[in-house]
Order: C-alpha cells, then structure tokens, then sequence
C-alpha cells in the first residue's frame, strides 16, 4: 500500500496537518511508535492563547489559528456527528495579573504592543479583576483581561481530526516507529522505513515533537529541536466558578521566551470542564529524564495558593509531566526541507502547540499544495540558521 503523504506523529500538530492535508484531498496515513496523542500532547492543558505572545510572527500564527479552531471543529463535528467529534472547546478568555508595584509597568507595556497590532488586551483595575475571578488574591496590582483566549481538551481534540482523517480514506497507525526514510533514484522521498517494513509515499512530515530532531538525523536532514520538560499538578473537583478563566501571573510570559536551561516556575492556574483546576507551570531543560521533582511541585502549589488563597485546602489528584518540542530561537519550524526533496517538519512550537495547531495544519498543507498561505511562512522555514547550524547554548 502506499500513500500521497506519511506523517510521523499523532499527537496535535501531526493530527492537525494530516486532517489538514487530507481535507486537501491527499491520502494521508499516520504513524505513531505509541499511542494517539500518548506525548506531548497527553501531558498539555488544552490553551488556545493569544496572551502570552509578543508581537510577531508566532503570534500571527496564534491568532490564525484562534480564528480557525472554532469553525475547524463545528465543521467535523458536522462531518463526523458529535460522538467523534468533542474537544470541549471553551472561549473562556484569560486574565493576566501582577502581584507585585515592579511587574505592573512591563504588563501594561506589554498588553500596549499588543494592542497596536489589534489583540484584545484590556487593562482593568484590580476591582474588576475581582469581579471576574472572585477567589483571586486580593494583591494584584494591574490586570489585563484577553476574552480571546480559549481552551480545549486536547487528547480529545487530537483524536477528533484523525477520527476526519481516517473518515476520508487515510490510515492511523499506532505502536508503528519510524526508522527513517528511503528514496528514490533522484534522491527524493519515495517511502518511510518503519518497523513494520517500508511504506511508499511521496512525502513525509516530520511531526514528531520532542522527537523531531532525532526523526530528521534518522531521515538524513538532522534539524535542532529540544526538549524542555514542563510539570502541571491537578486537584480534586471543586464547585463551579472557583476558577472562572485562564489566570496567570504576569511573569509567565517572560518564562515562556527564556532560553534559560535552569528550572523556571510562573504561577498559571485553569479549570476544566470536569471541575478539576490544573496548576502550572514550570520549564526546564533535563534532556529526556522523566524524573518527579518533588520541589517543582510543592513550589508550583506554592505559587498557585498565593494566586488563588482558596486553594490552600484543597486536595491534588495527581501530577503529570511532559517535554515540549522548542527551537533554539523560539519559533516553531514548519515547511519543506530544502535539503531532501519531500521532507517536511512541522514542529518546534514547545507548550503552544495545541493553540497553533489548526494554523500550522492548514499552513504547511497550503505550502505542499501551493495554494496561496493566509500567514508568511518565512519565519518558519526550515533552513534558518537556528534550526540547521543550532545553537550551543541550546
């Protein structure tokens, strides 16, 4: 059997690219060594979130993508009925806050760039910011509310776009492992190699998060892809509206852009639909080592009682981890690989990748249709200096 496209990766930017492709009439075939959507994004809590990024291209990607997920999942929910396609999405808005006199000025700074490229950032007074969040501390000192930000499940929201793919004639292939590609005469793409033998195609994305660069060495055309372990802690079910939206500390978005391989926490606290809060979160880089750091989570609940003082009592359910894909320059690597003719890689979005999912999908499969892309894929190009020649720092 043989397929137009294989993507290696079936967590959310894999499902998203091949629901994508396939929607372009390709047939397109999944691979994953494990489980859908068992990595990265098993380990994410869903944000859908315009908040957190500076000007510039990775917040053109997340603002497309913010307009495309709500008509993306209405239209397979259509196509598909509402038993395959539930991703719990939620348009909940966010709140971002400073706690202390030195962190009020860079927010307002910040939410002001924002705001001169057309986001929805609103500073209100710490009163209003009571008024939505009622538990919050009463210490902030400014707040800027985002009613774009949004959340969704995203186990749930991955298996939606492969339950599309497979609908249209493609294949999803679990505990499959990709060893590397072949090619043909010309030096071209012409299969995967996988465990399981060879399977014929034209083209192969590299969808394989953390993985990515170990992928693309396999592959021949090795690309610098990292991975930076993040941890998030869960409690019981609590009554409605204990957390009524996204709530984060202001410093969560300096955490986000910073290279810095030493541990790094920011107070990020959400609800889900099911009643549970999740609480967050922490970056560092430890390679792959999947250890529990106690002293992470006991300073992420410490963080998150200042944030919210209701939660001081409240019992944790349990605690996850995972490792998030980044670039040494911090923005994510989407298109062809010049280097080997019918290699793509869609990858590098670190913790962002569930928000930027549905553009970078629809991104890379307007690149290999050549259809005319909404967004520039300059800045995502695969041969920039960062992500060829890497960085010794990363």
């Amino acid at each position: 059997m043989s397929s137009d496209i294989v993507v290696v990766g079936a967590g959310m930017i894999g499902a998203a690219c091949a629901e994508a492709l396939s929607a372009a009439g390709l047939n397109v075939t999944v691979l994953d060594r494990a489980g859908i959507a068992g990595g990265t994004t098993a380990a994410g809590e869903g944000n859908v979130l315009v908040s957190d990024k500076a000007p510039g291209p990775e917040l053109e990607l997340a603002r497309a993508s913010r307009r495309r997920w709500p008509g993306l999942l209405a239209a397979l929910r259509e196509e598909l009925g509402p038993a395959l396609a539930e991703a719990e999405w939620e348009a909940k808005g966010g709140l971002v806050v400073a706690t202390t006199e030195e962190a009020a000025a860079p927010l307002a700074h910040f939410a002001a760039a924002q705001r001169a490229v057309g986001i929805g950032a609103e500073e209100i007074t710490p009163e209003a910011a009571a008024r939505l969040e009622p538990h919050l501390t009463r210490s902030v000192t400014a707040a800027v509310h985002y009613p774009e930000d949004a959340q969704l499940q995203p186990v749930l929201a991955a298996t939606t776009l492969l339950a599309a793919v497979r609908a249209r004639g493609g294949e999803v292939r679990a505990g499959t492992t990709a060893l590397g590609v072949s090619r043909d005469a010309a030096g071209r793409v012409s299969g995967v190699r996988t465990d399981d033998g060879t399977l014929a195609c034209r083209a192969v994305v590299n969808a394989c998060g953390p993985w990515a660069g170990s992928f693309a060495a396999r592959a021949g055309a090795p690309i610098t892809v990292l991975p930076r372990r993040g941890m998030i802690l869960v409690t019981g079910p609590l009554p409605a509206g204990t957390v009524r939206r996204k709530v984060y500390d202001a410093d969560y978005v300096g955490a986000v852009a910073s290279s810095d391989a030493d541990l790094q926490t920011s107070t990020v606290v959400e609800s889900t639909r099911a009643g549970t809060v999740l609480i967050g979160s922490s970056r560092e880089r430890v390679g792959f080592d999947e250890t529990v750091r106690v002293d992470v989570l006991r300073e992420l609940a410490r963080k998150a009682v200042a944030l919210f003082p209701v939660l001081a009592g409240v019992p944790v359910m349990r605690a996850y981890g995972g490792f998030r894909p980044y670039a040494p320059d911090h923005l994510p690597v989407i298109g062809a690989d010049p280097r080997l003719p019918g290699l793509w890689h869609a990858t590098g979005h670190e913790g962002a990748g569930i928000g930027l999912a549905a553009a970078t999908g629809r991104l890379l499969a307007d690149l290999y249709t050549g259809a005319v892309p909404e967004l520039d894929p300059e800045p995502f190009r695969v041969d920039r200096p960062a992500v060829i020649e890497g960085e010794e720092a990363a």
